[in-house]
């Protein structure tokens, strides 16, 4: 035993030195007894492997089974074959199969094979009762206990192989179904059948019908029925009786009614017993008709109809009148007629009280005879009676009266009430509105209550009514009715007249009118944006007028009006336009102003240009009164240069000149030595003074001429421009100021021309 343990061991150890080749060559499925096989047979699957090796022993390797991409079965073998075993298939079962090989590390599937299972197992059905009672319930259960669900349930009620019922319910969950069936009354031997039916994907399998036991119906009544006395004919005047019988089962305990009805009035019924009973003394035509009997439990209901006809013994009496509506003091003939003209006792009466016992009534007729007349025939112990006739005696209408509610005005486009009323005349009267002779609008009153007609009247109109009954006579024509209709004031319109620009001192003129609107109008006039108007008037006119004799600068502006009467108390008041009103100057005032702007403007130039010579002439005397005998020269010289002041002023003054377009030299004003050579002292302070004594003054006073001149000049082109007719006197006034200046100017430029000599 060791030897061979020892063997085998040294037997696997050679071969797992060894390295085996192998290769999956094909895999395949096979079913028996076929791929489509009937519901409830077993069906064998087998995976077929083909493997080929280099190894004297076939390889152990592993075959695994699905459904529908689902593990089945997972197997270790040897063999070439495995196999699945489906044990009586079902339709659960049919889907895609297929199998796999699994060696070391290589695989191979085969390809879907689809299984299909036809049919589905008959059902069981069961029922709860073999012997029922009418009204009660029976039970059934159908099940396929060896399918799955979801399964659909059909299920019928069967007589004689005459479906009366029919259900039908999806099951999802489990795979049987239970339903009631009512046992109804004219169920009598029944019995149930049942088929289930299993979907899979786009098929439907149903299985074959399978039928129950038998189920017996028990009555629990009878249908009910009629016995009718006399038997045979019925005339007019017999007795007539009818009795509805049936017959209960002893063990039915249930409450029960029976009733008996005439088309669909009930004239007779029971909660008690088995019968039921109408009966008159007199048979009357109509009784005539279709009864009907019924007996009704809780949840059984038994039907039975029968016809009863009726012999007529005499027909229907007729009232003849000589007519339904009649004058007052009109003859009235009434006859009470029956087809055939078989001796009868006649009464007519009116209102069911009796007014003669014959078949003919004449009289004269007022208001109160009218009513309702009918008129009866017996013979023997029938009475019958005729259809009622309606008399209408007519009172002869008076005229009628119109009217409104005076209290309050009628104003245009509003609604306007009017009345017709006639107080004596039988209703109903036939009212008629009419408006400047033409009549439209008509009511009919059933009482002696006015008429009322709406209107919306746009202007004075006359209204007249006209009232007539069933009288005779004919219609009664009303007196006119004036209605005087105020209208509102609907627009308004400010307009100027004349222009609207007004020079002041002019008249201004506003005009407000209306297009319409009934007198008195009310108007009232305002200026933009003002709560208080400035004038008011109230006019019998469409316009009113308002102006100003001399316009001033404070009539200028915008302006309203509005304008009102009684009619627009209620109403929106209209506001008119507005409008814009400008106050110009007159001419000689404009020139007058000009005149004051201008003179005031000459005025503030001259003394301008006088205060600033003034002041330049006092910068520039400072350097004269230091060439008088003092402190030394240089000293002075020295001050002078170090005084900003007196500098920037020179400089500020030649640059405002030279901007009014003159460019002199400003250093004709700078002091500097004559002698640049070293003497001594006594000389230069000789020669320094006697430059700044001669051309100081007479350079500055040339300047100063020349502004002045530049000045004036100015100011003569500002006149001509605006003033031409005063430009002689002007022209005076600077000829004068030039011929005041010429002998300085003269001197300045002497000297100047001396000084650059």
């Amino acid at each position: 035993m060791y030897l061979a343990l020892l063997g085998m061991l040294w037997f696997c150890t050679r071969l797992k030195g060894q390295e085996n080749s192998f290769t999956i060559n094909a895999i395949e499925m096979r079913a028996e007894p076929g791929w489509e096989v009937e519901n409830g047979k077993n069906l064998t699957l087998t995976c077929l492997v083909d493997i080929s090796t280099t190894s004297k022993f076939l390889s152990q390797h592993q075959v695994l089974f699905y459904k529908d991409d689902t593990l089945l079965k997972n197997v270790t073998s040897f063999d070439k074959e495995e196999g699945f075993f489906i044990q009586a298939a079902r339709i659960y079962d049919r889907g895609n199969y297929k199998c796999k090989v699994v060696l070391n590390n290589k695989e191979k599937t085969t390809r879907d094979y689809s299984v299909s299972v036809k049919g589905v197992p008959n059902p069981r059905v069961i029922v709860d009762k073999m012997e029922v009672m009418e009204g009660s319930m029976v039970t059934v259960q159908c099940s396929v206990p060896e399918e799955k669900p979801p399964i659909y349930f059909i299920i019928e009620k069967l007589e004689m192989d005459i479906g009366k019922q029919r259900k039908e319910k999806l099951v999802l969950n489990k795979n049987y179904v239970t339903m009631d069936f009512p046992i109804e009354e004219q169920d009598h031997v029944l019995i149930f059948q049942c088929q289930a039916k299993i979907s899979f994907g786009n098929f439907l399998e149903a299985s074959e019908f399978t039928k129950s036991d038998l189920v017996t119906v028990r009555e629990t009544f009878s249908i009910p029925s009629f016995q009718i006395t006399p038997e045979g004919e019925i005339t007019e005047g017999d007795p007539l009786k009818l009795k509805c019988t049936i017959r209960v089962t002893h063990m039915f305990l249930e409450d029960r009614e029976i009733i008996i009805q005439k088309d669909r009035e009930i004239v007779a019924y029971t909660k008690q017993g088995t019968e039921v009973t109408y009966s008159t003394p007199i048979a009357r035509v109509e009784h005539i008709g279709n009864y009907t009997c019924k007996v009704e439990s809780s949840k059984i209901s038994k039907v039975n109809n029968i016809f009863i006809n009726i012999t007529e013994l005499f027909s229907k009496p007729k009232l003849l009148i000589s007519s339904n509506h009649l004058d007052e003091g009109g003859k009235l003939d009434l006859s009470c007629q029956i087809s055939g003209s078989p001796l009868a006792n006649f009464t007519i009466q009116k209102e069911n009280v009796t007014i003669t016992n014959s078949q003919n009534f004449t009289k004269r007729v007022w208001v109160h005879d009218s009513g309702t007349y009918r008129c009866l025939a017996a013979i023997r112990n029938v009475i019958k009676e005729s259809d009622p006739v309606q008399l209408s005696v007519f009172e002869i209408v008076s005229k009628p009266r119109i009217f409104h509610n005076s209290e309050s005005e009628v104003i245009k486009g509003q609604l306007l009430e009017l009345y017709c009323q006639s107080i004596n005349g039988t209703p109903p009267i036939r009212y008629r509105l009419c408006k400047m002779n033409v009549c439209k609008n008509q009511q009919v009153i059933f009482s002696n209550q006015p008429a009322r007609f709406l209107d919306r009247p746009t202007a004075t109109m006359e209204y007249t009514c006209v009232a007539e009954n069933h009288h005779s006579q004919g219609s009664v024509t009303s007196d006119v009715l004036n209605v005087v209709v105020i209208v509102p004031v609907a627009r308004v319109n400010l307009s100027i007249l004349l222009h609207e620009e007004v020079e002041s001192g002019k008249e201004v003129v506003l005009r407000c009118s209306t297009d319409e609107g009934s007198w008195p109008i009310h108007y009232k006039f305002y200026r933009h944006n003002a709560i208080v108007p400035f004038f008011e008037k109230t006019s019998n006119d469409t316009q009113v007028i308002w102006h100003t004799l001399q316009a001033s600068k404070k009539d200028e502006g915008q302006y309203y009006c509005i304008a009102s009467n009684r009619a627009n108390l209620h109403s929106k008041i209209p506001k008119s336009n507005i409008i814009t009103v400008k106050v110009t100057l007159a001419p000689w005032m404009k020139g007058l102003i000009a005149v004051f702007i201008i003179g005031a403007i000459i005025i503030t130039l001259i003394l301008v240009a006088r205060w600033y010579f003034l002041k330049k002439a006092k910068a520039k005397q400072m350097p004269v009164e230091m060439s008088r005998p003092g402190p030394p020269l240089n000293s002075n010289t020295e001050k002078i240069q170090s005084d900003p002041n007196v500098e920037a002023n020179s400089h500020s003054a030649l640059s405002t000149l030279s901007d009014n377009g003159y460019n002199d030299d400003i250093g004709n004003h700078t002091m500097k030595p004559t002698n640049e050579h070293k003497e001594p002292d006594h000389l230069n302070v000789d020669v320094e003074y006697t430059e700044v004594e001669v051309l100081t003054p007479d350079l500055h006073r040339e300047k100063l001429a020349k502004q002045e001149e530049c000045i004036l000049s100015s100011v003569k082109r500002i006149w001509d421009n605006l003033v031409a007719p005063e430009r002689k006197g002007t022209e005076t006034v600077y000829s004068e100021i030039r011929k005041a200046d010429s002998g300085e100017n003269r001197h300045s430029r002497i000297q100047g021309s001396l000084d650059a000599t």
